[in-house]
């Protein structure tokens, strides 16, 4: 599948030959060692790893929240090593998207407002911006559910806001950290479909952590990390 894909298409993300270490006491912990990876548009990646085994940082360092100790990161094919911090704060702005265990939604605002907020810190007009928000709230289907708060959501539906907050300024990638970690399975499996849908519907590349291996399954392509390097699985 990936060689189809590297003859039509930049990848969204590539990692080429990334290390990443901490410093331990009088040496370093080494956690990524020459790691390679390409994730494209439209594709749906699953990283599936226990825990303690470098995927925090894998996905860190893939949203430019870390900096890698060698080799290099590319977003849309452009490298991102050379930047400094106010440009990989940018392009972590416009061009990937975040969604994480716990929602995180500001709690006095309204699904459609936690929705607008990264829009119009990006620069688009409110009123663009709340027309893109029910956009996408209707599509993940909260639709009648603009106007409520976080507190008056349940779980899924404060979790796919989350996800239509993510990917609000359209990002060429999106990054998950067991994103329905919280939820039960029923949930989880709505959350997810809707999740999909989404990722199909916009072209955007996914790199989802996930210890749920059901929903793995569902997955174009399973990723583990062993020996600090990311090895397919399948």
């Amino acid at each position: 599948m990936e060689g189809d894909k590297e003859g039509s298409a930049e990848p969204a993300l590539r990692l080429a030959a990334v290390e990443r270490r901490y410093r331990q006491g009088d040496g370093h912990l080494e956690i990524l060692r020459g790691t390679d990876l390409a994730i494209y548009p439209g594709e749906m990646v699953a990283l599936v790893a226990p825990s303690g085994t470098g995927k925090s940082t894998l996905l860190h360092v893939a949203g430019l929240l870390e900096r890698p100790d060698g080799g290099e990161v590319f977003l849309g094919g452009r490298p991102t090593s050379s930047m400094n911090d106010a440009g990989r704060t940018r392009m972590r702005r416009e061009e990937i998207g975040f969604v994480y265990q716990f929602h995180y939604l500001l709690p006095e605002f309204s699904a459609a407002e936690n929705v607008v907020m990264p829009q119009m810190i990006k620069g688009l007009a409110r009123g663009e911006a709340m027309r893109r928000a029910g956009e996408l709230l209707t599509f993940l289907g909260l639709g009648q559910r603009l106007a409520h708060r976080p507190g008056e959501l349940s779980g899924g539906e404060q979790q796919r806001v989350a996800i239509a907050r993510a990917v609000a300024n359209a990002p060429r990638l999106l990054l998950a950290d067991e994103p329905t970690g919280n939820l039960d399975p029923k949930t989880a499996g709505h959350v997810f479909s809707t999740l999909i849908s989404l990722v199909r519907a916009s072209g955007l590349a996914a790199l989802i952590a996930t210890h749920n291996l059901d929903l793995a399954g569902r997955m174009d392509r399973r990723l583990t990390l062993e020996g600090g390097m990311v090895v397919e699985l399948d």
